[in-house]
């Protein structure tokens, strides 16, 4: 058996397309952390450099021998888009953690129903006034409406934690609650995003076939938390190479046989870095040989996944400020609102009640995958994930300097609810 291959002038056009994505990545995400910016934005933004809205626009002859020197280029560099993807949420599905007790319990329970289910119902009179030109180019209404309503609402537990790492307050009252209502939060709107696309990809709305398909989403996560429970943590005196191989190959195979089902190659891989946790725990061995592949993936693979969502932004054609600023005001409003309003009984202080009002709005890698997941299934039109990528590199950053400000004014202001 003979496999197809590039030629070598094509494998060479590859590579340096993969070195500019990574350079440019690497280069604008190091300054927008001097700056004191999320590292992701200026990844995306070094992206956005490379494509339609500067290299191309400028020079579209260099631009075409570099990323679109032949016809299978772009399925090429989307196999390293896919990895990505599946590394950040597998990585993300690994670093989950809950933790609920009846200190903070009524906290949790406002801030989720106020950050999540009063901005997604919010959000229905605004579903007609944009779907003219925020729908994709299958036309499911349903499909778009959801995705709409949970770009409104999602949170990005990566973004927030590297907030809080960099701020020292990473542990606190304050930072356990938010990451806390963060993981349900994403969970559920995981399974409201799943289930967009696998009604996108039936064209129809199959009411049996949704309700099995959040069953087995959640059954999922049931039968993980049965296993840590059960099953005593597997100490891991494997070899890192069987570690990682055996990691691995569950990765894929899971992802490959959950597709089967009907569950998006997103959450399969955040299931298995859940699942990985449960079976070997979070022993120094384990968390060593997890940061070992988190500094690999966050090194080349998940920078040229943002940079790649940054080339196919194009903020020249395929945008309009007005209807983007008016999409970012409703989407902070609502999450605002929802959340400060919901914290009203709750006895915190005005200062704390808005600070978990604007950290809810960091939207963050979830609000990227959101766009990009809806995009490649075409529910979302390039204007709609242009907008929301656009709403989650600004909100992510007046979160962390929001944040910042209020450190400055009382360096305590966090480790008290």
């Amino acid at each position: 058996m003979r496999l197809a291959t590039l030629s070598e002038k094509e494998i060479i056009i590859t590579l340096i397309a993969l070195a500019l994505l990574l350079l440019f990545a690497f280069v604008f995400g190091t300054l927008m952390e001097k700056i004191k910016g999320p590292r992701v934005v200026g990844e995306i933004l070094g992206g956005m450099i490379l494509g339609g809205s500067c290299l191309f626009l400028l020079f579209p002859g260099l631009s075409q021998q570099i990323f679109f020197s032949y016809a299978e280029e772009g399925k090429v560099l989307n196999i390293f888009y896919q990895l990505g993807l599946i590394f950040l949420m597998f990585l993300s599905g690994y670093n989950t953690d809950i933790k609920v007790d009846k200190s903070n319990a009524k906290t949790i329970s406002l801030v989720f129903i106020g950050a999540t289910v009063l901005p997604m119902a919010g959000s229905i009179p605004f579903f007609g006034l944009f779907k003219e030109h925020f729908i994709g180019s299958i036309n499911n209404e349903f499909s778009y409406c959801l995705v709409f309503a949970i770009g409104v609402a999602i949170t990005s537990i990566p973004v927030i934690s590297k907030i809080f790492f960099d701020m020292g307050i990473m542990n606190t009252a304050f930072s356990n609650t938010v990451l806390t209502v963060s993981t349900f939060q994403d969970l559920c709107l995981w399974i409201l995003l799943n289930a967009a696309t696998r009604i996108a990809q039936s064209g129809e709305i199959k009411l049996v076939e949704m309700i099995v398909i959040v069953l087995v989403t959640i059954g999922i996560f049931v039968v993980i938390y049965l296993i840590s429970k059960f099953i005593k943590q597997i100490k891991s005196e494997w070899k890192p190479v069987t570690f990682y191989s055996i990691s691995f190959t569950v990765l894929l195979l899971t992802c490959g046989l959950l597709y089967i089902l009907g569950i998006n190659i997103m959450y399969s891989a955040f299931v298995v870095g859940y699942l990985i946790k449960a079976v070997f725990g979070t022993s120094d061995t384990v968390k060593s040989r997890m940061k070992s592949l988190e500094q690999i993936a966050f090194s080349f693979f998940i920078p040229v996944y943002f940079a790649l969502v940054g080339i196919q932004l194009n903020v020249i054609h395929d945008f309009s400020p007005a209807r983007f600023f008016l999409f970012f005001a409703i989407a902070f409003g609502l999450e605002f609102i929802g959340t400060w309003l919901l914290l009203l009984p709750s006895g915190l202080k005005m200062g704390t009640r808005i600070n978990f009002a604007i950290t809810m709005n960091a939207r963050g890698g979830p609000g990227i995958v959101l766009a990009t997941v809806a995009y490649s299934y075409n529910i979302i039109s390039l204007e709609f994930f242009t907008v929301l990528i656009l709403t989650t590199m600004l909100s992510s950053m007046i979160a962390g300097y929001y944040l910042r400000l209020q450190q400055k004014k009382d360096a305590g202001i966090f480790d008290k609810l």
